[in-house]
């Protein structure tokens, strides 16, 4: 169990089953699922990209993204040109750019609500 004080009355097994049926998580049960700090958690949560709505996140979405910073991470900074000489690699993330473009469960939830 956590010592964190923030998160003592949080069930493990209650935060598993609400992942397993895919339903939101809050910042407390987020964090006891991803055995993170409450701080951490909220630190994630405001997070530019991070794919939290409102003031929850799936837990499909948080391993989507990621997959994809831990991808950005493996690549390397550097690529060698046709001369050899080396060139940065741009990278174009495919993570939201604007709060308008949620993943793809939350882009649904938000469909059915308009």
């Amino acid at each position: 169990m956590t010592r964190d004080k923030q998160l003592q009355g949080v069930s493990l097994e209650a935060v598993r089953q609400k992942r397993d049926l895919d339903q939101a998580l809050n910042t407390k049960e987020f964090a006891v699922l991803a055995g993170i700090s409450y701080s951490l958690a909220r630190e994630w949560f405001r997070m530019p990209g991070f794919p939290v709505v409102g003031s929850v996140v799936f837990w499909d979405d948080f391993v989507l993204w990621r997959r994809a910073r831990n991808q950005v991470k493996s690549q390397s900074d550097f690529s060698a040109s046709e001369d050899g000489s080396t060139n940065q690699i741009e990278f174009r993330s495919s993570l939201p750019k604007s709060p308008h473009q949620w993943p793809a469960r939350a882009a649904s939830i938000l469909a059915d609500v308009q």
